[in-house]
């Protein structure tokens, strides 16, 4: 395969609703990250639908890979190995993606690597910080999961608590949908409680005692839901702006105070944050604001590399591969797949 600089990886992403494919040169230098999104097509839904979802990625698949491989100005039999997620997503959507990638790594005699998709979007950090090392606490925060990890090194691992029933994401896209926003209901909620006052509702924050790293935000959007519906029986007008604020601090103020928890626990001295929600504006400001007063460093990704991408997927592959964690050909989609302690 060469030396480890000079490894070309090809990641593939089709987890959801985007198709991805980048090349990935080493650890850092991205030659290219190319995703085609399915959100009009979802959107007349209210949400992504799995089965159109598949189709989709199966139109796109090698279009998107033939473009990535275009950009990087890299041809095919030039890849040292190849990197998909596997897990979790939708099993339809998931099992697209595996197969093109076992398809390319059988043909092209190479290494396969089966990537966690929640690794992935940790690893999105290491290509908008090149500096960026281990170790540090992760705060993933995306629309299937939310966890805190303890960032070891590059491949361990150590999971400090989860979501026990709706992810952060989910439930801004739920509150979202029952407020009568477009999809995805995440960016409107963030748009929307910039012109609201956060204060005007007080939302209830679960599982907020010390030591405690899980998060559950169902008992929050229960609430939100009971508020609009106690608001429609009893004929009074709703602030959107204010129901969408208000909501919004009460979650960014658990993930917040369990993430500066977990800091004090580690004395690490970075915190990063990873997934779909890291793109939310009011988060990144709390963190920052937070880390500058506690004076430890704060890293997120750059809006393109929040969402899902191929680009993460192949940073994680490729220090996958220095350690030797390669897949065989009887990889297979794995949707419930989650974050766990993972060691060396």
């Amino acid at each position: 395969m060469g030396s480890p600089e000079d490894r070309l990886t090809l990641g593939i992403e089709s987890s959801c609703d985007e198709t991805a494919a980048a090349v990935l040169r080493g650890g850092r230098e991205l030659l290219s990250n190319i995703v085609s999104t399915q959100i009009p097509v979802h959107q007349k839904f209210g949400g992504v639908v799995p089965e159109i979802a598949s189709r989709r990625h199966i139109v796109n698949v090698m279009p998107v890979i033939d473009e990535a491989l275009r950009q990087a100005s890299v041809r095919l039999p030039e890849i040292s190995q190849v990197a998909v997620t596997y897990g979790p997503g939708l099993v339809g959507a998931l099992l697209v993606g595996v197969a093109a990638a076992k398809a390319l790594a059988f043909a092209l005699d190479v290494p396969l690597l089966g990537v966690n998709h929640l690794e992935g979007h940790i690893f999105a950090n290491f290509l908008s910080f090149p500096d960026l090392r281990p170790p540090f606490v992760a705060l993933v925060v995306s629309g299937g999961h939310t966890a805190l990890v303890r960032v070891v090194d590059y491949n361990r691992f150590q999971l400090m608590g989860q979501t026990r029933d709706d992810a952060a994401g989910e439930a801004f896209d739920k509150v979202a949908r029952v407020m009568g926003l477009p999809y995805p209901g995440g960016p409107q909620i963030d748009r929307l409680a910039a012109e609201g006052n956060p204060d005007a509702i007080d939302f209830p924050r679960a599982l907020l005692e010390n030591g405690n790293y899980e998060f559950s935000f169902s008992g929050l959007k229960s609430a939100v839901l009971n508020y609009l519906n106690e608001q429609k029986m009893k004929r009074r007008e709703v602030s959107k702006p204010d129901v969408a604020a208000s909501f919004q601090k009460a979650v960014i103020e658990v993930l917040a105070a369990k993430a500066l928890e977990a800091m004090r626990e580690t004395g690490y001295s970075a915190l990063v944050l990873a997934g779909g929600v890291a793109s939310n504006s009011a988060l990144e400001c709390r963190l920052r604001k937070m880390a500058d007063e506690r004076r430890f460093a704060f890293y997120y990704p750059s809006p393109v590399l929040c969402t899902d991408n191929a680009a993460m997927i192949a940073c994680r592959g490729y220090y996958q591969s220095l350690a030797g964690h390669f897949s065989g050909l009887r990889l297979n989609a794995v949707p419930g797949l989650g974050l766990s302690n993972l060691e060396a």
